[in-house]
């Protein structure tokens, strides 16, 4: 297997375990970060359930024994959440950004799901998904993701200058990477869609949200360990960075799809 396809499904294992873990401090109601969007669950059972789907399926994807239908079921259920809870969300709020974010990150988690399933090793169980049908999800799953960059594209540019304010202080032209951003979505996008030079965009992609990981997202966790949405908006980029490794690969492993 591939190094860094091996990186991407680390990555996103890992933070799918913490969003497990999350919901469990929820419901124990435990010292540590409360759940942040996109991650709140509606009651104590549910967020058990959805705890235990999380860590399962990151055991899955690690241990690589039934990961192929975890993780088309990951997509599935992700799927359906956006469909169900979110969409109406942002159908009611279209002005608010806060469900236009936490909805494309979870559709753009949806299409890693997918994506790694198509690539994941069959466990020749007759209950699985076949090979068409995870090719045709794996496209979906990539055009899925490609309009999440477009629409967080869209709100670096709207909201730039509140994004400059998230950018570290101590790296200058704090507007110009709040832009700069926003264009590398578009172009990452463009190059997923039409296939061109979709391995290095997504390579690039991958390494952007591991720096935004390291120099952006554990310096914030670390001044507020007990926020939520801090330690959330954190796995979400590293999840978003395993995610686009696994996109690399998939464009190696499975070029026609």
């Amino acid at each position: 297997m591939d190094g860094l396809l091996k990186v991407g499904r680390l990555f996103f294992a890992a933070a799918l375990v913490f969003f497990g873990v999350q919901y469990f401090i929820y419901v124990g109601e435990l010292r540590g970060p409360i759940p942040g969007p996109p991650w709140i669950p509606g009651s104590h059972s549910m967020a058990l359930l959805a705890g235990a789907a999380l860590i399962a399926v990151a055991v899955c994807i690690v241990t690589e024994k039934l990961a192929r239908l975890a993780t088309g079921l990951l997509g599935l259920a992700l799927f359906l959440y956006v469909l169900c809870l979110q969409l109406p969300r942002l159908i009611a709020q279209p002005h608010s950004p806060d469900p236009w974010t936490s909805g494309f990150e979870l559709l753009a988690l949806m299409g890693g799901a997918f994506v790694l399933a198509r690539i994941e090793t069959p466990d020749g169980l007759s209950f699985e998904p076949t090979d068409r049908v995870l090719s045709h999800l794996a496209t979906f799953g990539r055009v899925a993701f490609a309009i999440a960059l477009v629409v967080f594209a869209v709100q670096h540019f709207l909201y730039a200058k509140f994004v400059a304010t998230i950018v570290p202080a101590w790296i200058p032209a704090r507007l110009f990477w709040a832009y700069f951003v926003g264009v590398a979505f578009i172009a990452a996008a463009l190059a997923i869609v039409t296939r061109q030079m979709a391995r290095t965009a997504s390579v690039l992609l991958g390494t952007m949200f591991f720096i935004w990981v390291v120099i952006l997202h554990v310096p914030r966790v670390a001044a507020n360990p007990r926020s939520g949405d801090e330690v959330t908006s954190l796995l979400v980029a590293l999840a978003m960075s395993g995610v686009s490794f696994i996109l690399a690969e998939s464009f190696a492993a499975d070029p026609v799809a």
